[in-house]
């Protein structure tokens, strides 16, 4: 009988260490994934691309739970709240206006972010080397290139004197943006013709009432919501042969004709090391705020011809990338 109960208390061990291995070998971590838009998707493949590299398999390892919220901030909120509630391990969040809003809206999960606004000056975190608290990730310049891309546009365009944007004057990031953009055009002898544009309905009708000659080109200003309407933008613009000059490649890949900034796919690839590190077990508060400065300034050779413009040779010798 005392053999018996050994054998059956041994299966029992043995039958609850396997299921224990098997728990473990099954673990796989959730990441909520919010951004504003197509265009965003580059930073999802970078990021994707980054854990790969990190020797983490999707499906096995990690899933990527995405949420596209078109540029509509009451769909991140609901998104963040729904990780919250179904208990995903972390969110990673594209965009400053974004992640302000999963901030509020959550009280309990990491977020990594990859934002084009200073983090600190927005209450994102204390500061980039001790966030000290649940958020961190990267930070890339969108905002502060404003100028520089003004002045890239103006050399690609000498003959330019108003420039048309589009941006919703309750962002502020968009909102500072737009003053750089006014204090350069000063400099650069061109105006900005501000639209403003507080939904994605509102930006569409926008563009469907533009005038081929109410401006020279079109300029990006930092918004969320407008990159997630992109598509839309370069499409009107083409039709209508009016130049465009964004901040990103993948924009210029679809049919811009210029950006000058960073790539959503380094940017992904980056933030891979900050979403590995805390779903092993590191907070937040101790990973620094890291910084993207490599910048790319991409040229569309086919727009430029559908559109009827040259781009200056000496520009084009400076571009680190020429679509043609």
């Amino acid at each position: 009988m005392k053999k018996k109960f050994k054998v059956l208390t041994l299966s029992a061990m043995l039958f609850a260490l396997c299921s224990f291995a098997k728990a473990q070998q099954a673990k796989v971590y959730h990441v909520g994934v919010i951004l504003q838009g197509r265009p965003y998707y580059d930073a999802i493949n970078g990021l994707r691309d980054g854990l790969k590299e990190l020797r983490l398999t999707e499906g096995k390892d990690f899933v990527l739970e995405i949420r596209d919220a078109k540029g509509d901030l009451k769909e991140v909120e609901e998104a963040a709240r729904n990780f919250e509630h179904d208990k995903a391990n972390m969110i990673y969040a594209l965009t400053t206006s974004a992640v302000i809003a999963v901030k509020n809206v959550s009280s309990q999960l990491p977020i990594v972010f990859a934002v084009g606004s200073d983090p600190v000056a927005r209450g994102l975190v204390q500061s980039f080397v001790k966030p000290g608290g649940r958020l961190t990730g990267i930070h890339f310049s969108a905002t502060d290139l404003t100028g520089k891309r003004l002045e890239i546009l103006k050399e690609m365009l000498p003959k330019a004197r108003r420039v048309l944007t589009i941006y919703n004057p309750n962002n502020r990031a968009a909102a500072e943006a737009t003053a750089l953009a006014r204090q350069a055009g000063k400099q650069f002898g061109v105006q900005v013709v501000e639209r403003h544009a507080t939904s994605v309905e509102e930006l569409r009708q926008v563009l469907g009432a533009l005038k081929t000659k109410e401006a020279d080109a079109y300029f990006y200003i930092s918004d969320a919501m407008v990159v997630g309407q992109a598509q839309v933008i370069i499409d009107t613009a083409k039709a209508k042969k009016l130049p465009t000059m964004f901040h990103e490649r993948s924009l210029v890949t679809n049919g811009a004709l210029a950006s000058y900034g960073v790539g959503y796919h380094e940017v992904g690839r980056m933030s891979a090391r900050y979403v590995q590190r805390i779903l092993a077990g590191t907070s937040p508060k101790d990973l620094a705020v890291e910084t993207v400065h490599k910048l790319e300034l991409v040229f569309n050779l086919q727009t430029a011809r559908e559109i009827g413009l040259t781009i200056p040779p000496n520009l084009l010798a400076r571009a680190d990338k020429v679509i043609r």
